[in-house]
């Protein structure tokens, strides 16, 4: 299936800046009931990596709880959030959108919720857990308010069905566990981040849980020699902030800004450091698989760093708000301004 490519618009929805409460579950609990986690990184040089010694797959803690949260569904609910494999939405990515009109809070139990809950520690690592929630609080008043579903194969209320995938959205979100059942996707397909502690942040985003990664992008800049700058810093107009900022374009791609193949072997561990701390965040399985796509197609030295002038804050440390890390399948679009907005796409191979 092709990934759906809508136009998409910021929206801010004042109306869910209520708290629901926090839910209960805790990551200890969570472990015990399904198995390790995968909670921290530890990845191997990116130019001698192995293959992940668990592949994305069903028997991942995540993946484990949406099975939980689906056979638990009421016929109700199914035939709300239980939704066909085909379905356009499936692999579709806004910064803004719901799946399905109904809150999490509203259509979901509280075990329900727990589970849902237990899925995003599944799929993320500590920290990123604690930064996704802590956005999600700021944004929209927390998990409750957000949008989810499960899509299926095969009937409702099938025992098993042989394909299953989770579906998170909401305002400045779009997140998926999909067991691997998306052989050339990692992350299941394009995914979205974002925060606003306020809509118009200062240029040094106080609070922003993932305005670091900012700071990491920008010490490849600092590292530049004049030469090199004027490669990376791309004049004229930003990309758009919709999903068509991360088509992939594959090995015949004309891409911008400076290609990590020009740098010194110094500036080329300081790019794959960058990339280390981007997907920092999410479990070591989505690490891995990253990982191996960008070493299968080119590896680093096929990848490009653009920097966009348009539109940065000023910020006298030298901080860029826009920047865009690519590669033949590859797209990975941070825009920091007025709040972070960071549009992700990686693929194993480009869709024929």
């Amino acid at each position: 299936m092709k990934t759906s490519f809508p136009n998409c618009n910021e929206s801010v929805e004042a109306e869910e800046k209520n708290n629901r409460g926090k839910l209960t579950i805790h990551r200890r609990e969570f472990i015990k009931t399904v198995g390790k986690a995968a909670v921290g990184v530890t990845l191997a040089p990116l130019l001698h990596l192995t293959p992940a010694t668990e592949a994305r797959g069903p028997n991942e803690p995540a993946e484990k709880m949406v099975k939980v949260l689906y056979d638990n569904l009421t016929p109700e609910q199914q035939s709300i959030v239980l939704l066909p494999w085909n379905d356009k939405r499936r692999l579709r990515v806004e910064n803004n959108w719901r799946v399905v009109p109904q809150r999490i809070a509203d259509i979901y139990s509280k075990t329900q919720q727990e589970t849902i809950d237990a899925i995003l520690r599944g799929v993320t690592n500590e920290v990123g857990y604690e930064k996704l929630m802590r956005a999600m609080k700021d944004d929209s008043g927390g998990l409750g308010n957000y949008s989810a579903c499960l899509f299926h194969t095969g009937d409702k209320g099938e025992t098993t069905p042989s394909r299953l995938a989770f579906l998170l959205t909401g305002r400045h979100q779009t997140l998926r566990v999909d067991g691997g059942t998306e052989k050339n996707a990692v992350f299941g397909g394009p995914i979205f981040y974002g925060h606003a502690v306020e809509f118009n942040e200062r240029p040094d985003h106080p609070g922003n849980v993932w305005w670091h990664q900012a700071r990491l992008a920008s010490k490849v800049f600092s590292a530049l020699d004049e030469k090199q700058r004027k490669l990376a810093l791309v004049q004229g107009t930003s990309p758009e902030d919709s999903p068509a900022c991360i088509r992939l374009q594959g090995e015949n791609g004309q891409f911008s800004g400076i290609p990590i193949s020009e740098l010194s072997p110094d500036q080329k561990t300081l790019v794959e450091s960058v990339m280390r701390g981007l997907l920092e965040p999410y479990r070591q399985s989505d690490v891995d698989e990253a990982f191996l796509a960008i070493k299968a197609n080119g590896g680093l030295e096929a990848v490009h760093l653009s920097f966009y002038q348009d539109g940065d804050l000023p910020d006298e440390n030298g901080i860029w708000d826009r920047w865009k890390i690519e590669g033949p399948t590859l797209a990975w679009y941070f825009r920091g301004s007025p709040h972070v907005h960071t549009w992700v796409n990686v693929k194993h191979k480009v869709d024929s």
